[in-house]
């Protein structure tokens, strides 16, 4: 029998283990819970160096609290130890370090803009807590077929939340198009976190060219701050410049302001 190692991530005590161990039950399911990011992050790595990977996760999406739209998602790379790790940023995380992890979120209440996240960080699934059991195992054995489950309610709203922001990406992408292959350095350095200063000395170019470039790509975006215009970059794909070792950078943005 081909069996299925589940990790539940819930910082709520009672419901991980109450979880756990209904699943436990099942003939063809291995579970184990965490009861916070950091700790689901440490499980992982050790099932991995143990030869024991997991197959599925359950992250709750009110994990650490983090409610999206009110904090920015955490990268999990970025996070201390003990540190705290939303449900949303867990997910990105685990999908970038481990893509074989199929992960579903459990969340207290339907939530498309969150769901719509959810799926977009690489979540396969969004169940309610107050499922059935049976309920929830079609979801696990379903999402390890590649298969991707959301309740029929949240369907049409997590479609929309989808398309806006597919749209607002395709925007994004044109106006960084517009750009000069001089400005995408400029803007790629913004997004590495240098200012005026340190863009001059990594392009070999004086203060006042560089706040030149810099004026016309917040021009060109149609933003008026750099941070601004590294949201914008980012929703674009545009990555940070590869700062080296040698580089430290200085601050992008004062008061609103270049520095």
């Amino acid at each position: 029998m081909v069996r299925i190692r589940v990790l539940v991530v819930d910082d709520h005590r009672i419901f991980a283990e109450s979880l756990a161990a209904a699943l436990a039950a099942e003939p063809d399911v291995d579970v184990s819970a965490a009861g916070s990011g950091p700790a689901a992050l440490r499980s992982l790595e050790r099932a991995v160096a143990e030869g024991r990977r997991y197959d599925v996760l359950l992250v709750d999406a009110d994990l650490g609290g983090g409610l999206p739209g009110i904090r920015p998602a955490v990268p999990v790379q970025e996070v201390g130890e003990d540190g705290p790790v939303d449900g949303i940023s867990l997910v990105a995380g685990v999908r970038g370090a481990q893509p074989h992890i199929r992960i579903v979120v459990l969340a207290e209440k339907d939530d498309p803009r969150r769901a719509a996240l959810a799926l977009q960080a690489g979540a396969s699934g969004w169940v309610a807590k107050d499922c059935s059991l049976s309920r929830l195992l079609t979801v696990i054995r379903g999402v390890l077929r590649d298969e991707t489950h959301l309740p029929a309610a949240l369907l049409t709203g997590v479609l929309r939340e989808l398309t806006a922001a597919r749209k607002h990406r395709t925007e994004s992408e044109r106006l960084v198009e517009s750009l000069t292959p001089r400005e995408r350095e400029v803007l790629r350095c913004m997004v590495a976190g240098l200012g005026r200063k340190a863009v001059a000395e990594r392009l070999f170019l004086s203060p006042h060219t560089v706040r030149t470039h810099m004026q016309n790509v917040l021009g060109k975006l149609g933003v008026h701050s750099t941070l601004a215009a590294v949201a914008l970059a980012r929703r674009a794909g545009v990555g940070p410049a590869d700062l080296g070792q040698a580089l430290t950078g200085d601050v992008v943005e004062r008061g609103g302001q270049l520095a």
